[in-house]
């Protein structure tokens, strides 16, 4: 009698547990995004958030957390229940480079956070003023070289940051990274020549280097940008393990269970392949990519590897 009372106990404490995953999602999806309204990182999840809103019947709120290098945003959702329910978008900075340059840093992203779905891959281009010498990589480097001084270097992430000093290793050049608040005043100091170069997203630089007011000497992605088609890529200039993207993913708690993840995956999948969301990725920059959240993690944790080596080769140690 004991034994059936026992069975009849544990069925009805999973029950609830198994239904709430049969019906998910039963309320409102939050999505915390570390940046402001407006970025590159908000755009995605509110796009093909509403779209999936739409598919499920439930809404679907971006809430931004801006500050502390993300680390607001990613202690929020590290706060919320494993239930699905509250999701970060989890971007470079916080979930690769972050654990590298940051000291005592309140969470793990890799171990305490699982991807969901990836939006796409960006290249990061490096861009110098319309009258700095050297057409291609070797050239520039070898006219650094001659003026004897370390190379300036604009940029506004940690994870840009870590791509300069990347560069100069590979091209042995000494390298001196010029923090900026964003893309734009990096831009034009380079024009302006205040300073000879910058590490920057492609996709703010592409029209001002189509304009010719700076050129874009060189690209990390795999192959050319559509973009960008007469930029060529650091693999193609001879450096070919020199590979690197910036990029965001939707994010749940590593305790999530399996079936709101695939239930999410399935969902932001259907609207990127959308013909919506086809003619919204027209309009972006970003390499979409098909990748499985396992995939996805795969990628992830080469990513951080990546990040963590150039750091060490560079000496840089988190502060």
């Amino acid at each position: 009698m004991k034994r059936i009372l026992l069975a009849i106990s544990l069925t009805s404490a999973v029950a609830p547990a198994v239904q709430a995953q049969q019906v998910y999602p039963a309320k409102s999806i939050r999505i915390v995004v570390p940046f402001a309204a407006g970025s590159g990182s908000d755009a995605n999840p509110r796009f093909y958030g509403e779209w999936v809103a739409k598919l499920w019947g439930q809404s679907i709120v971006v809430d931004n957390r801006p500050g502390g290098s993300g680390i607001i945003a990613v202690q929020t959702v590290k706060g919320a229940a494993a239930d699905g329910y509250t999701l970060l978008t989890g971007t470079t900075s916080t979930i690769s480079v972050n654990p590298v340059v940051m000291k005592d840093l309140p969470h793990d992203p890799i171990k305490e956070f699982r991807p969901v779905i990836l939006f796409g891959l960006s290249p990061t281009v490096f861009v110098v003023g319309p009258n700095v010498p050297g057409k291609t990589v070797k050239e520039f480097a070898a006219a650094m070289k001659k003026s004897g001084n370390p190379l300036a270097v604009g940029n506004y992430s940690a994870g840009y940051e870590l791509l300069s000093h990347w560069f100069g290793l590979v091209n042995g050049l000494a390298i001196t990274p010029v923090p900026y608040k964003g893309g734009s005043p990096v831009m034009t100091d380079v024009i302006g020549g205040q300073i000879p170069s910058g590490m920057i997203d492609s996709g703010g630089a592409a029209p001002l280097i189509r304009e010719g007011r700076m050129r874009g000497l060189v690209l990390t992605g795999e192959a050319r940008a559509p973009i960008l088609p007469d930029v060529p890529t650091m693999k193609e200039s001879g450096f070919p393990d020199f590979v690197s993207y910036s990029w965001s993913s939707i994010f749940a708690r590593t305790e999530t269970p399996d079936a709101i993840v695939n239930k999410l995956y399935e969902g932001f999948k259907a609207a990127m392949a959308s013909p919506e969301g086809r003619a919204y990725q027209a309009t972006r920059t970003a390499l979409v990519v098909n990748y499985t959240p396992q995939e996805i993690r795969a990628f992830v944790n080469a990513d951080a590897d990546r990040y963590r080596k150039i750091a060490q080769a560079a000496g840089i140690k988190p502060r």
